[in-house]
């Protein structure tokens, strides 16, 4: 089971990334530009990360029990919840962390870091 502390340690170990608070829960985001990729919600029992808005329904309908949004404030925006209880690794958390991330990053620090950068199946 993945915990807020395994959130913090993985995300602040992306290039370029910080910790910031906001609205009372922890922000993850992208120095440079201040740019958002990640959130812990206040009960540290789910993170917000960036996802395409496309993308949502589908992720949601194949696992309700990971992935969710809360309704009003999660439709205006590419985000979705992830439950961390619900991951089955910490593998997969970074890899959620990671693409949220590469969505977030700028050219620059994606060519910085092309490892990162390149995305499921390279």
């Amino acid at each position: 089971m993945a915990t807020a502390d395994d959130v913090r340690r993985i995300a602040l170990a992306l290039p370029g990334a910080q910790e910031k608070l906001a609205w009372g829960m922890p922000t993850f985001r992208l120095e440079a530009r201040g740019r958002i990729f990640a959130s812990l919600d206040r009960d540290d029992l789910a993170m917000g990360v960036k996802c395409p808005k496309e993308d949502r329904e589908e992720l949601i309908a194949a696992e309700p029990g990971k992935f969710f949004l809360r309704k009003g404030h999660d439709d205006a925006f590419a985000w979705i919840r992830v439950r961390l209880a619900a991951l089955d690794d910490e593998e997969e958390l970074r890899a959620i962390l990671v693409d949220s991330w590469r969505q977030a990053a700028p050219r620059a620090l994606l060519d910085a870091h092309p490892d990162l950068a390149a995305g499921p199946g390279g």
